[in-house]
């Protein structure tokens, strides 16, 4: 076993040996299905800390000759597909951490201290089929080929990195994507080629070298989805495990979303939150908060009032197509909200092309990088949340309407109203502090209509449920009034406990809110 070639299969027994390990190798049978055929080359590209390391370790040693490993698949369920015996352990595994060649390679001369090392660990297996001089690994690969018939899979980490890392070096970016392309490309050597990193391949500038390559992201993971997170049965499972509660687990960790998977979790933040039994901010603890408000202050057409909307619960149209895949060609909102997609701090909903902040871990790293600077409005309408809520609850309807003057004044020169979706977005964004306790409901069904905002207090909370109507232009009467009329708490099915009803109105003229709170009789 080597580094780079065979690494074997120490990485995937340390995995199942963890404390919690959750059985992905169904992976195992679909990178199968891709075996020596057109479609053999795979880019899977997620968030950081989302599996794609441990992803790798799991294939190679699935695939690794030079090693057994069918009693660490034992009990897994791949064990129980009916090709898994036929490629177990029987290919050349090629191994390559580009964020590990990266670090250590003089600037400028990467894919040299790649072939270098490479070909020196090749020559130790291979060394009598291709001449002691050879520098260029797809020639060392083709002559044994040529003498072997032997065919190796490519498992590449961190694909990326230069994009990343270099983003303002084309020639090395360049020189990087045609050692690719060179390796890879039309060459009889390759079974299959898999590749994860955090950004898709397809669109850097003009050059395609890497077009062969079928894209896996955070905008559609296809086959893929259920191995890009922990999946809701997985999550369950946990949380009955170690006696920790699902809907809090959901709160925070939940939101990420698919075709089929309608509820994808971040997997480091499940992991950490039951080990540790709490919920905290486990995944962003690996980023940094600058990274994010970078993208935030470009307030390209407008991303400024979008970053506002999904606050508040909201959602905001994208066009994820115009993203260069890279992380410096900007040109519209919608490449920098793409971004973000890819990097997790936004989900995205393919079938409606919206994007919205996923879950409160998300949402507490938005609040950290508004806090700097440069948002100073915005954080004062979070903080007098809280006693927005509490003259709520007081049925204090004067205070309310107050407060949500305050915070329209606050929030006006980023967000303007002009409908009752906007006028809700801000109202939403006014009670910010109330998800502490409540889960916020935009738009609820109720049979008869659409309630506008409901807040249905957690089980914990010990306070009553809201339920909000919004008026635009028209009298704060006739929202309690629809309220009543079209039954909107029959909505709340199965709570049992105090309901208030909250009118609020906007007059566009005054450019003042009224409130009437109501206690359901």
């Amino acid at each position: 076993m080597g580094i780079y070639l065979n690494p074997g299969n120490k990485g995937f027994w340390e995995s199942i040996r963890s404390k919690i390990y959750v059985d992905k190798t169904g992976l195992i049978a679909r990178t199968n299905e891709f075996m020596n055929t057109e479609d053999k080359f795979i880019c899977v590209s997620r968030p950081r800390r989302f599996g794609k390391s441990m992803a790798l370790k799991m294939l190679a040693a699935y695939y690794s000759c030079g090693c057994d490993s069918k009693d660490l698949f034992t009990g897994l369920i791949i064990e129980n597909d009916p090709e898994f015996d036929e490629f177990r352990n029987k290919y050349d595994v090629i191994f390559l951490n580009m964020q590990q060649f990266l670090s250590e390679a003089e600037p400028g001369k990467l894919t040299e201290y790649l072939e270098k090392a490479v070909i020196a660990e090749i020559r130790r297996v291979y060394g009598e089929l291709f001449q002691e001089q050879e520098t260029i690994l797809a020639s060392v690969l083709r002559q044994i080929y040529v003498e072997t018939e032997r065919q190796f899979i490519f498992l590449i980490d961190e694909w990326d990195c230069v994009m990343r890392e270099r983003p303002k070096d084309d020639v090395l970016q360049r020189s990087y994507l045609d050692f690719l392309r060179n390796l890879l490309k039309d060459q009889p050597y390759v079974a299959l080629a898999y590749m994860t990193g955090i950004l898709p391949v397809k669109k850097y500038g003009s050059h395609s070298a890497l077009n062969m390559f079928a894209e896996y992201s955070m905008t559609d993971q296809d086959v893929f989805e259920e191995y890009t997170g922990f999946t809701e049965d997985e999550v369950k499972e946990l949380c009955e495990r170690f006696d920790m509660d699902f809907e809090e687990t959901s709160r925070w960790y939940d939101g990420y979303r698919f075709k089929k998977f309608h509820h994808i979790y971040n997997p480091r933040s499940v992991v950490e939150s039951m080990r540790r039994q709490d919920y905290s901010n486990y995944w962003t603890s690996t980023e940094t908060y600058e990274a994010l408000k970078i993208y935030m202050d470009m307030d390209f057409d407008g991303l400024r009032a979008d970053v506002v909307q999904m606050l508040a619960g909201g959602f905001v149209k994208v066009n994820t197509r115009s993203f260069q895949n890279d992380m410096r060609t900007f040109e519209t909102k919608d490449d920098v909200l793409t971004l973000l997609v890819h990097l997790g701090y936004l989900a995205h909903n393919s079938k409606t092309k919206e994007v919205f902040i996923p879950n409160k871990e998300i949402m507490e790293e938005f609040e950290t990088a508004m806090s700097v600077r440069g948002w100073s409005e915005v954080m004062r309408v979070l903080r007098a949340s809280d006693k927005l809520l509490e003259d709520t609850i007081r049925c204090d309807a004067e205070k309310v309407a107050e407060g949500l003057d305050k915070a329209h004044m606050e929030v006006a020169s980023i967000l303007t109203y002009n409908n009752e979706n906007s006028l809700g977005c801000a109202v939403s964004l006014a009670y910010y502090s109330a998800r502490k306790d409540y889960k916020m409901i935009r738009e609820l069904p109720t049979g008869h209509g659409f309630a506008d905002i409901v807040f249905l207090p957690l089980p914990h909370a010990g306070k009553p449920a809201l339920v909000v109507e919004l008026k635009y232009d028209k009298t704060v009467d006739t929202a309690i009034q629809q309220i009543k009329g079209k039954h909107y708490s029959q909505a709340l099915e199965g709570y049992t406990g105090e309901i208030l009803l909250v009118g609020v109105s906007y007059d566009k003229v005054t450019k003042k809110h009224e409130c009437v709170i109501e206690k359901m009789e």
